[in-house]
C-alpha cells in the first residue's frame, strides 16, 4: 500500500498499487499536455512579437525604401512561414518523441506492474508458506504441551504417591518411636538414665569400642561437672574424639518441669573446662516436644558442637561422631607429620643459618688477615724495590767512579797545574815514577 498526502487539507490516505499507478499515469499525461500547450502559446507569442516588430520597423522607414521594405516584409513573411513550418515540424517531432517516451513509460509501467504483481505473488506465497510452517509449529507445540501436561500429571501423581508413602512411613516411624518410648520408660522404672546409658555402652565396649574411655566425670574442681566423658584414641595413642555427656530425667509427677534449654549453658561450660570436642545432652525432659522426639537435634547455633538426643539415640550418636572423627583422623595424622616435617625443616634452616653465620664470620676474619698479609707483602715488595733501586744506583755510581778512575792519568792531573807538573817531572827524573 502507498501513502498519499493531500496538498490542500494535508490528510494522508492509502491506495493500492494499481490505484497508485493510475494516478501516476494521469498526472504524467496532464503534465505533458500542459507543457505542449505552453510551448504552442510561446511560439505564437514569439510569432506575433516578430510581426509587430517588423511592422514597426517598416512604418518608421523612409518612403523611398518602402518597396524594399515590402520585399523585406515579404521575405520576412516567407521566413516566418518557413519558421512556422519548422516550428510545426519541431512540435510534431517533439510530439512524436513525447509519444515515444509515453509509450516507453507505459511499457515501463506495465513492466513495473508485472514485477510488482510477481513480487506481491511471491510475498503472498512466502507468507502462505510461513503461515503453514507456523501452523505446523503450533500443532507440534500443542502436541508437546499436551505431552508435557500428561508427563507433569504423571509426575504429580507419582510425587503424590511418594509423598503419601513417606507420610505413611513417617506415621509408622512416629508410632514406632512412641511405642519404643513407652517401652523404654517402662523398662527404666527403678533405674536411672545414667545407669541405662552406661549399661548400653558396656554391651558394645568389647566389640566396638576396645580403645575407648567411658567413665563418670568426677573432677569437680571448677565447681561443676558433667555425667560421663567419652574418649577414644588410635593405635598410636593419639586422641581423635572426646564427648561430654549429660543425662537428664525427671518423674512424671514432678511439679516443676524442667526444659532442655536450662542445661545447655552449663553443659557447654563443662565441655570447655574438660577439653572435650563435643557435648551431648541425653534427655527425657519435654516428652511431648516433637522436636526432640523426631531424632538427633543439633543445637550448634546456640553452643558449638552440641546435640540433644533421646536415650534410644545414645549409641547411634557416639557412632556417628566417632565415624566422622575417624574420617578426619587421617588428615590429623598427615597434619602431625607435616608439622614434624616443618619442625625438621625449621631446625635444618636454623642449623644452616647458624653454619652460614659462622662460616661468614670465619671467612670475614680470614679475608681480613689475608688482606693484611697482602698489604704487608706489598709493603715488603715496595721496600725491596726501593732497596733494589738504591743498589742499582750504587752500582751505577761505582761504575762511573771506576770509569773515572780508569780515565785518570798524570797528564789529566797536571793539566793546567804547572806546580803539579813540575813535581811529577822532578819525581820522574829521580826515577820514582815510571
Amino acid at each position: 500500500m502507498q501513502e498519499i498526502r493531500c496538498p490542500k487539507c494535508g490528510e494522508v490516505f492509502q491506495v493500492d498499487e494499481s490505484g497508485y499507478a493510475a494516478i501516476l499515469k494521469q498526472v504524467r499525461d496532464k503534465e505533458f499536455e500542459k507543457e505542449i500547450t505552453l510551448r504552442e502559446n510561446q511560439f505564437e507569442a514569439e510569432k506575433n512579437t516578430a510581426v509587430k516588430l517588423a511592422k514597426a520597423e517598416t512604418e518608421g522607414q523612409f518612403s523611398d525604401i518602402l518597396n524594399k521594405k515590402d520585399l523585406q516584409i515579404a521575405d520576412l513573411l516567407s521566413k516566418l512561414d518557413a519558421e512556422n513550418n519548422s516550428k510545426k515540424l519541431a512540435v510534431t517531432e517533439i510530439a512524436a518523441e513525447k509519444d515515444k517516451e509515453i509509450q516507453q513509460l507505459k511499457v515501463t509501467i506495465e513492466t513495473c506492474e508485472k514485477d510488482k504483481e510477481l513480487a506481491v505473488n511471491k510475498i503472498i506465497n512466502e507468507k502462505d508458506k510461513i503461515l503453514a510452517e507456523k501452523e505446523n509449529q503450533i500443532i507440534k507445540l500443542s502436541g508437546q504441551i499436551e505431552t508435557s501436561e500428561k508427563e507433569s500429571q504423571l509426575k504429580e501423581q507419582s510425587l503424590k504417591e511418594q509423598y503419601e508413602e513417606k507420610l505413611k512411613f513417617k506415621d509408622e516411624e512416629i508410632a514406632h518411636y512412641k511405642d519404643f518410648k513407652a517401652k523404654l520408660s517402662t523398662k527404666m522404672v527403678g533405674e536411672t538414665l545414667e545407669q541405662h546409658c552406661e549399661i548400653e555402652f558396656n554391651r558394645l565396649r568389647a566389640t566396638g569400642f576396645q580403645r575407648a574411655y567411658f567413665e563418670k566425670d568426677n573432677d569437680a574442681k571448677s565447681g561443676s561437672k558433667g555425667d560421663y566423658i567419652f574418649k577414644e584414641s588410635d593405635e598410636n595413642g593419639v586422641e581423635f574424639i572426646s564427648i561430654m555427656f549429660e543425662m537428664k530425667n525427671e518423674m512424671d509427677e514432678t511439679a516443676t518441669k524442667k526444659k532442655n534449654e536450662d542445661f545447655l549453658k552449663e553443659l557447654d561450660k563443662d565441655r570447655r573446662e574438660k577439653n572435650c570436642e563435643y557435648a551431648v545432652l541425653v534427655s527425657l525432659l519435654e516428652p511431648d516436644n516433637e522436636l526432640y522426639n523426631s531424632g538427633i537435634v543439633d543445637v550448634s547455633h546456640r553452643f558449638p558442637k552440641m546435640y540433644v538426643i533421646r536415650p534410644q539415640f545414645f549409641i547411634p550418636m557416639i557412632t556417628l561422631l566417632r565415624n566422622a572423627a575417624l574420617h578426619s583422623l587421617q588428615y590429623k595424622q598427615e597434619l602431625a607429620v607435616i608439622k614434624n616435617q616443618n619442625i625438621d625443616i625449621s631446625n635444618f634452616e636454623a642449623e644452616m643459618n647458624e653454619f652460614k653465620e659462622k662460616f661468614s664470620r670465619n671467612y670475614e676474619l680470614a679475608s681480613r688477615k689475608f688482606r693484611t698479609a697482602i698489604e704487608e707483602i706489598d709493603k715488603t715488595i715496595d721496600h725491596l724495590q726501593k732497596t733494589k733501586e738504591a743498589l742499582l744506583s750504587s752500582e751505577n755510581n761505582l761504575r762511573l767512579a771506576n770509569n773515572k778512575a780508569e780515565d785518570l792519568s798524570i797528564k789529566r792531573l797536571t793539566r793546567n797545574n804547572p806546580t803539579m807538573a813540575e813535581k811529577f817531572a822532578q819525581l820522574k827524573s829521580e826515577n820514582i815514577l815510571d
